[in-house]
């Protein structure tokens, strides 16, 4: 079983204040000196930790984003675009139709690539600098590939990414292959793909910025600096529970690091923690399976599959600390289907808030447990949302209205709209969907959108 307990004992392996632990049998390592994913006595995850544990006000006068939490952070700064800082939005129309006494949403999407990887990108990477390695890799569905290559470009290094052969949106693609990341498709599913970056990391061909890495969580626990202290602000208390898109349970875990730290270090009591509260697609559900089943681990899924490609993972590699956070902050998992989430992205959406499918499991999840009675009517919540529409946009046209064609007169367009009724064939998103498809529209799908819709209209 995971040890997550933060002590005052500091070991001789620290260095300036900062040190790896291993969760499983405690062994401590210096954090720079060799390059280590894992414990090199147990193969147990590894957490970094520090001698001082800031409280809030270490963070005033800091300016915004990651870097304003540097106290509580490896380095004074990463390598930077910036990120972090987004949004917290209300969204009054969902709290009502969800039945909550207040809502927010934490929209990941508005870092600079798109989406909450940023965040650990930017300290992997700087870490990646210290340890003096001059290739990265990642495995990706497709978040985590952007975020490296753009950060890696930053950086001036070699990005090597593994995807899942046709399973990762046109979008993300056009990202890496933009930022000139080497992009390797896999036969397999992403999970595969994660075995073949961890035997080339193990070789020493690659620096692996996966989430197994423990320093990417280190900047990602900062969305719960942000949510904590803004929702504060706001409303005078913390929320009483986050909901959130669960993956490889990368945000679950940085989260629940994030608030352990904050109450050993007496910024909060253990009573004002939020619950951590996962939602999952019902075709890729491993950690709602373990809660659910009271399991002490995750069991792999060997077969995933949902329109959510973010989360399209069947073996969470940080579950050993995201079902302690889960469990110890009086949270629970649920699982929703496909059509459940595209109907969330259409209710943000309506909002004003644009996301990709992935991210909407949130809401979707918000709804199914308060229809379960899980969640309570007078709750505070926050739903995380993790990538921005535009990571997905063949996802985004299918759930999106169809464009209607009209005739090229003024008086023919006031009496369609006075008429109320679409002539749109319905085809458009499909259309779109399978131009995607092809081996040009796999790259250039997520960007020719706008194009293909006018030539579609122009034949019409």
């Amino acid at each position: 079983m995971a040890d997550l307990e933060l002590t005052d004992d500091v070991p001789s392996a620290a260095a300036d204040g900062v040190w790896l632990v291993c969760i499983e049998c405690g062994e401590t390592f210096a954090p720079f000196e060799e390059i280590r994913y894992t414990c090199d006595h147990c193969d147990g995850l590894l957490e970094v930790r520090y001698a001082d544990l800031p409280k809030f006000e270490a963070f005033e006068g800091e300016g915004s984003g990651v870097w304003r939490y540097h106290a509580a952070l490896p380095f004074d700064v990463g390598v930077t675009l910036p990120e972090g800082n987004t949004p917290l939005h209300e969204v009054p129309r969902i709290e009502e139709s969800a039945g909550v006494e207040n809502l927010r949403v934490k929209h990941e999407g508005m870092n600079p690539t798109g989406s909450f990887k940023d965040r650990g990108m930017t300290v992997g990477v700087r870490v990646a600098q210290e340890v003096g390695v001059d290739r990265l890799a990642c495995a990706s569905t497709g978040n985590t590939s952007a975020a490296l290559a753009a950060y890696g470009a930053r950086a001036g290094l070699e990005t090597l990414v593994l995807l899942p052969a046709g399973k990762v949106a046109a979008g993300k693609i056009a990202q890496a292959a933009l930022h000139q990341a080497r992009i390797l498709e896999v036969d397999g599913n992403f999970d595969q793909c994660l075995d073949r970056v961890q035997d080339l990391a193990g070789r020493g061909e690659a620096y692996l910025l996966n989430s197994l890495n423990p320093f990417r969580l280190e900047g990602q626990k900062t969305i719960g600096l942000e949510i904590m202290e803004e929702h504060y602000a706001d409303h005078g208390e913390y929320p009483d529970r986050i909901v959130l898109p669960v993956g490889n349970a990368g945000n679950t875990a940085a989260l629940y690091k994030c608030f352990r730290e904050l109450v050993a270090a007496g910024a909060i009591t253990e009573d004002q923690v939020p619950k951590l509260t996962g939602a999952q697609a019902e075709g890729a559900a491993p950690m709602v399976e373990a809660i659910e089943e009271g399991y002490d681990e995750t069991r792999r899924w060997d077969e995933v599959e949902t329109r959510a490609t973010a989360i399209r993972i069947g073996n969470p590699v940080n579950a050993p600390k995201a079902l302690p956070g889960i469990r110890e902050t009086g949270g629970t998992a649920v699982a929703v289907s496909d059509e459940e989430i595209t109907e969330a992205q259409r209710e943000l959406a309506g909002e004003g808030v644009g996301v990709e499918p992935a991210s909407a499991a949130s809401i979707a999840g918000l709804h199914k447990l308060r229809e379960r009675g899980d969640i309570d009517a007078d709750e505070s919540v926050v739903c995380l949302t993790t990538g921005h529409l535009l990571k997905d946009p063949d996802a985004a046209a299918e759930a999106g209205a169809e464009p209607e064609p009209v005739s090229n007169d003024t008086d023919a367009i006031l009496a369609h709209l006075e008429d109320g009724s679409s002539s749109a064939t319905g085809t458009v998103g499909q259309t779109v969907s399978n131009a995607a498809k092809s081996p040009l529209g796999i790259l250039a799908g997520g960007l020719g959108i706008a194009y293909l819709l006018r030539k579609l209209r122009s034949k019409e």
